[in-house]
């Protein structure tokens, strides 16, 4: 396979568009035009070929990657899982009219290992940039849900289902620190001119479980409330 051009992007500072004479384009980044020898002209072997698809690979995945990250902060777990997810497929009208029996499932599995690999490498090089880093995200993810009120159960619910490593967990939450206020407010929204019946109580105390409060924080909260209406 040989070069035919090689140049850079008009749109994409840092990107090089590399021309081959099937009419196919990779685009790669600067470093590897450096680090792969690429030249207008220059006749490339089967493994040169296969460096420059895999150049092209890492290079299409970092700018998903930093798409993403410029969206909203995320897990190094969610990034992984966003750059491998498979693509949607579009639902043929007529399956049954279709005579094989689709792709092959271990030609498939390597492409999602190849793909893993490659993910991998972004997310680490990114991770050298500053740019992914699961300790700071972990106290973004309890500040957030910290000042909508949540407490220390629903703010871990969370930590585990965005893909938060547990080694940053409790330093993360030691950042929050127990807001009576916060509490004490939800107490009142929810009883409105109520009277504080066992009921009511009850009701409201199911309320603050659900948001993750531990049953010191609920009673404490259900006793202030109480001698307010004394």
């Amino acid at each position: 396979m040989k070069i035919e051009k090689l140049e850079p992007s008009k749109h994409k500072q840092g990107r090089w568009l590399v021309w081959l004479e099937d009419a196919s384009i990779v685009r790669v980044g600067e470093g590897d035009v450096v680090s792969l020898g690429l030249y207008a002209g220059k006749e490339l072997t089967d493994a040169e070929g296969e460096a420059l698809a895999a150049a092209g690979g890492r290079s299409k995945l970092m700018e998903r990657a930093v798409e993403l990250l410029s969206h909203r902060p995320m897990s190094r777990r969610e990034l992984l899982d966003k750059l491998c997810a498979p693509p949607r497929q579009k639902r043929e009208k007529y399956p049954y009219d279709k005579l094989d029996d689709g792709p092959d499932p271990e030609l498939l599995r390597a492409q999602a290992e190849g793909l893993r690999e490659q993910a991998e490498g972004v997310a680490d090089r990114l991770a050298d940039l500053g740019l992914l880093n699961d300790g700071e995200y972990a106290h973004t993810v309890v500040r957030h849900y910290a000042a909508k009120g949540y407490g220390p159960r629903k703010i871990r619910d969370e930590l585990y289902r965005r893909g938060v490593p547990r080694e940053y967990w409790e330093d993360a939450l030691e950042e929050r620190e127990p807001d009576e206020r916060q509490i004490d407010k939800l107490v009142r929204q929810k009883l409105r001119d109520g009277e504080p019946t066992r009921e009511n109580l009850k009701r409201v105390s199911d309320y603050l479980a659900r948001r993750g409060y531990g049953w010191e924080e609920i009673s404490a909260a259900l006793e202030r409330y109480k001698e307010e209406q004394l």
